[in-house]
């Protein structure tokens, strides 16, 4: 049987709303260091997981001290790159023991070579709609570009999805996709889940991979 999707909840900034989520079955909880998102953690204060849940930090464009300073902060296991991140970046976070994983954003003339510099130097790819905004547009892009994707390195994937399409990504067949990420399709408002969304999307997700896998 195939494994379980690992499922990462992102743009969290609200402590009840945090607090909440955690009790949910999901592997992530992501915070957003970038000040023109939306989602921007701010002031938002440390808060402590003892249930195995990862604390990802989403990053674009941070030199090393910065996301350092943020990891300790929060206590972060995982860093997303999610901007134009050299290749010496995301090596100076593994050689500092964390999770590293490189977001890209994929359009229909997205060349995969741009990842081959990555392969063996992060942990997981995380594929987004394609936008000068990076990433929180809720828009989703052509998943049919996936079967074009050359490497074995497992990714997450981001953009769009939403209750009308979870069924569609988890029943995707590539056994390099290892995860969900969850985002504006779950909210309130920006950096405000639904949490009977989330529950919802949940099911969805375990039920069709016990039916279909």
């Amino acid at each position: 049987m195939a494994k379980e999707l690992l499922v990462k909840v992102c743009g969290m900034k609200e402590e009840q709303n945090i607090l909440q989520i955690l009790e949910l079955p999901i592997q992530y909880i992501g915070h957003i260091f970038y000040r023109k998102s939306a989602r921007y953690v701010g002031d938002l204060v440390n808060i402590t997981i003892a249930n195995g849940i990862k604390k990802a930090g989403v990053f674009v464009n941070s030199d090393f001290d910065e996301i350092i300073k943020a990891a300790e902060r929060f206590n972060l296991n995982s860093i997303q790159l999610h901007g134009h991140e050299p290749l010496e970046l995301a090596t100076a976070l593994k050689a500092k023991d964390f999770e590293v994983i490189k977001a890209f954003g994929i359009d229909e003339d997205f060349d995969w070579k741009q990842l081959e510099p990555y392969i063996g130097h992060v942990d997981y790819f995380l594929f987004d709609s394609k936008s000068p905004a990076y990433g929180g547009t809720g828009v989703t892009f052509n998943w049919q570009k996936l079967k074009e994707y050359p490497f074995e390195t497992p990714y997450f994937l981001s953009g769009g999805l939403s209750l009308e399409n979870l069924k569609e990504a988890v029943n995707f067949e590539d056994n390099k996709l290892i995860g969900l990420d969850l985002n504006s399709k779950f909210e309130i408002e920006p950096g405000l889940k639904d949490i009977e969304k989330l529950k919802l999307a949940l099911k969805t997700i375990r039920n069709e991979q016990i039916s279909s896998k």
